[in-house]
């Protein structure tokens, strides 16, 4: 199992970029897939999450309203449309998929931990 996250890059506060997550074969299949950033010194944090049907949606608190995640099951990918970006968002950002298959609760979605496999990260910069 790949994972490889692209489309990172420098904007402007205000601007806009989206995320894109493209997974080897099916491995994305009947798993959930999330976003996480990291900033040197600091733990990763949840950004979003989608389950494995792409019905379901969860965010961080910091990113509510602006970021948008999104699965295309049939091409294996996730996406993150991240709108309004402010300088505190720069970080590192990876795609992740959740190790539990066809997950149906609402708890694990936040817990890096609960991820097997992830991208290798893309990193977003904010200028203000």
């Amino acid at each position: 199992v790949q994972l490889q996250a692209f489309g990172g890059g420098l904007v402007q506060a205000g601007g806009s970029l989206r995320l894109s997550c493209a997974a080897s074969g099916d491995a994305f299949s009947k798993h959930a897939g999330g976003w996480f950033r990291q900033t040197p010194g600091k733990e990763r944090e949840f950004v979003a999450a989608i389950s494995w049907y792409g019905d379901r949606t969860y965010y961080g608190d910091s990113v509510k309203g602006r970021f948008t995640i999104s699965r295309d099951n049939a091409d294996n990918a996730m996406y993150l449309e991240m709108n309004s970006l402010k300088p505190e968002d720069t970080a590192v950002y990876y795609c992740g998929r959740l190790k539990t298959p066809l997950y149906s609760g609402s708890y694990f979605y936040s817990i890096s931990e609960e991820y097997d496999y992830w991208g290798q990260g893309t990193q977003v910069t904010v200028s203000s």
